[in-house]
């Protein structure tokens, strides 16, 4: 009888579980998928119509992609001989692939399988091959016919960072608790004053994630073959994050115009963005910064990547390659709406807060040093080679100002240290500007990240600064020699740098920081004036107050005055612009931020001087409490509650709410709400699985957003 294959079994629940990818959905499907990560053994069983005899021919083999080559590492290809099941030991390298029969029983072999710790991931085919050893061995007999069986359902191959061998390995593995296998986080958005975290479900265990994962893969266009150099690999997903250049999965918005698709404020995870991908494959409306750098970060844990969400308050977006945050004034004391200095049109800017992603891998491509944790953001702001991509770019390199390692670290170190000069209007300099003020100290004031282990649902507890994994602290000389060696490496960064700052002045200003108002309080701008000289000074200014999007872009200017003020030698003054509630409720948008702006001049000593702070006008929180007992398979009751903070009915209102294994992305419509009233939904959840386990939830409407809560639920067998 001819040795052919009746079927291959993968073990899919017994190898996730030492894979750490028991997790995924797809491993527990009526048809399950075998998830796996390289260069760890796993097992498989095969069965044959007939008992095994020594001379018979069984090859198994792994393939990926279209054109299988051994030589583009896309084929595995392992003799297996049943003669030799005891004492086969794997060689020490781990770049191959490598196999042994563990056991046979009659027509079954079990056989243990090592792929190479830097093979590709994504789909591999299984394909075992048999060649009857009666007929190879006959006298006469022709040339010997293989059976191929393939097996029906892929294996999914994924990075290994518990893997020593692995280029993305992490040697404090229990971290990867947090940056792989987490599937509920935090993102810190907000101003300075009043920053929080908002919590994100990256839900990569869902069984619509890891394919819309793969799906993405091949819209890299990545070869094949290329595919297991985290390198490459995390610098395509940030080109493919957005839909700038080639129908990636999100398109980034940022004016408050959302009615032909999501607000970004709605979402609460990357499940159901990812799902809308997958099923339609055109890009999902809409994304801001935050939510490019949650889904990034899902598709990463989801591959096997380490990664985390990183937000910068305070973020410069250098627009010329300046190093540097560059305003100019007109000689009437105004600012110009454009950057004069930019020949490409662009013009710089500072948003509230940016947030990306931080990868960890290997830097072979780069000095030894420069590897662990790269800077890697998905937002569509600049071009790199052409495309609107940004990363990987080594945290040391942007710490040290090593400008001339790839890639993108000029940028990334512009976002956390760029000095913001001033410019003002003057015919008689070269350069038509002179400069009149440089703030060394205003970009990139906290980096934050969520703590490992720590999930804090009422607070920010779990909130932990990594600024000094970016940058010296401000004001030490590592910091300034930093900068300057970055400075030293762009011809164009000297050219702005170099301009002398203005001499020493003899009046002194300071701009009151505000925090946060509640919504429905006023608010001041106030400007401290300190005269040190012998000498009255008159001193012309300006104040103002607007409504701005996170990005620094400005909306609408909600009050501004103007006047001349005396200040007396030696002595003191206070400028103050009292901004009610009345005056700024109707020019609000999206997330509530306002800017506040002061610029005043010294006549007769040609002391110019600006300043500006933003701050967030705070909503209430959504508070969700659990009515019963949650039990596995069981439904119990949830309600989410928040009083209306306004003067005017709330329209439009949804709520969204989703958390694993609780309940999947659920979009709930509601009436109308009354100012000062308190809204109630209540809403019945099933839960799946036993644990401590995270719900998010956002509620909208069309006069007020992120309006957001999450809570823990213990749920019991």
């Amino acid at each position: 009888m001819e040795l052919q294959v009746e079927n291959v079994h993968l073990y899919e629940r017994q190898n996730a579980e030492e894979h750490r990818t028991v997790m995924f959905e797809q491993v527990h499907a009526e048809v399950p998928r075998a998830v796996l990560r390289r260069g760890q053994p796993f097992f498989l069983a095969i069965r044959f119509n007939r008992d095994l005899a020594p001379e018979d021919v069984v090859t198994l083999i792994f393939t990926l992609g279209p054109e299988p080559h051994a030589m583009r590492d896309t084929l595995g290809r392992m003799r297996l001989a049943p003669w030799q099941a005891d004492g086969v030991e794997f060689d020490d390298h781990a770049y191959k692939w490598e196999s042994r029969i563990t056991a046979m029983d009659v027509n079954t072999i079990t056989v243990e399988v090592r792929s190479p710790a830097d093979a590709p991931v994504g789909e591999w085919q299984v394909i075992v091959e048999t060649i009857d050893g009666a007929a190879l061995g006959a006298p006469d007999a022709g040339p010997a016919y293989a059976f191929p069986y393939q097996h029906p359902v892929p294996v999914s191959l994924l990075f290994n960072p518990w893997e020593k061998h692995d280029s993305v390995y992490m040697e404090e593995t229990a971290l990867l608790d947090e940056f792989v296998l987490n599937d509920v986080g935090k993102v810190w958005v907000g101003p300075m004053g009043f920053t929080k975290g908002r919590e994100w479900v990256f839900g990569q265990f869902d069984e619509r994630v890891l394919p819309a994962a793969l799906m993405v893969l091949e819209r890299t266009g990545i070869p094949h073959s290329e595919r297991g150099d985290p390198v490459r690999m995390s610098r395509a997903l940030t080109k493919l994050v957005n839909a700038n250049d080639d129908g990636g999965v999100l398109i980034g918005r940022w004016d408050g115009q959302y009615e032909d698709g999501t607000a970004p404020s709605c979402w609460t995870g990357s499940v159901a963005i990812l799902e809308e991908y997958l099923n339609t494959g055109v890009s999902v409306r809409y994304g801001q910064c935050w939510i490019f750098a949650g889904v990034l970060c899902t598709l990463c844990r989801v591959l096997g990547l380490p990664a985390r969400v990183v937000s910068c308050l305070v973020s410069a977006h250098d627009a010329n390659s300046s190093l540097s945050v560059d305003r100019f004034y007109s000689d009437e004391r105004d600012e110009l709406p454009w950057d004069p200095l930019n020949p490409s049109g662009g013009k710089d800017s500072i948003w509230n807060y940016h947030v990306w992603t931080d990868v960890w891998m290997a830097r072979p491509d780069l000095p030894s040093g420069y590897g662990g944790w790269q800077a890697c953001d998905a937002t569509p702001q600049e071009t790199s080679d052409s495309f609107y991509q940004c990363g990987p770019a080594s945290l040391e390199a942007i710490r040290r100002g090593e400008v001339g390692l790839k890639y993108d670290v000029p940028f990334m170190l512009a976002s956390v240290n760029a000095d913001v000069i001033r410019w003002i209007e003057d015919p008689s300099s070269d350069l038509g500007f002179t400069r009149i003020d440089s703030n060394k100290y205003h970009i990139g004031r906290r980096i934050l990240t969520k703590t490992p282990f720590i999930f804090d649902h009422v607070g920010d507890d779990d909130c932990d600064d990594i600024i000094d994994l970016y940058k010296a602290p401000e004001g030490t000389n590592m910091e300034r020699i930093s900068l300057l060696n970055a400075v030293r490496g762009s011809a164009r960064a000297k050219r702005f740098y170099d301009v002398p700052p203005p001499e020493y002045d003899d009046v002194s200003f300071t701009l009151n920081d505000i925090d946060k108002i509640q919504i429905g309080e006023p608010f001041a701008v106030e400007v401290h004036i300190e005269n040190r000289s012998g000498q009255e000074r008159l001193v012309r200014a300006a104040l103002s107050a607007g409504s701005v999007y996170y990005t620094g872009v400005k909306a609408h200017i909600v009050k501004k005055a103007s006047g001349d003020f005396l200040v007396q030698p030696y002595a003191s003054d206070v400028l103050r612009l009292t901004v009610e509630a009345e005056e700024y409720i109707d020019k609000m948008v999206e997330y509530n931020n306002m800017k506040i702006f002061a610029l005043a001049s010294v006549d007769g000593t040609k002391q110019t001087w600006a300043a500006e702070d933003d701050f967030q006008i705070t909503v209430p929180t959504l508070n969700i409490t659990v009515l019963d007992q949650p039990t596995v398979g069981e439904s119990c009751s949830v309600v989410f509650e928040f009083q209306n903070p306004l003067q005017l009915p709330l329209t439009d209102c949804s709520l969204r709410s989703e958390g694993p294994g609780l309940v999947r992305n659920s979009v709930l419509t509601y009436r109308d709400v009354m100012p000062g009233e308190t809204l109630r939904i209540e809403q019945r959840i099933w839960p799946q699985r036993a644990g401590s386990l995270k719900l998010v939830a956002a509620f909208s409407a069309r006069e007020l957003i992120n309006v957001t809560g999450s809570v823990l639920v213990e749920v019991v067998e």
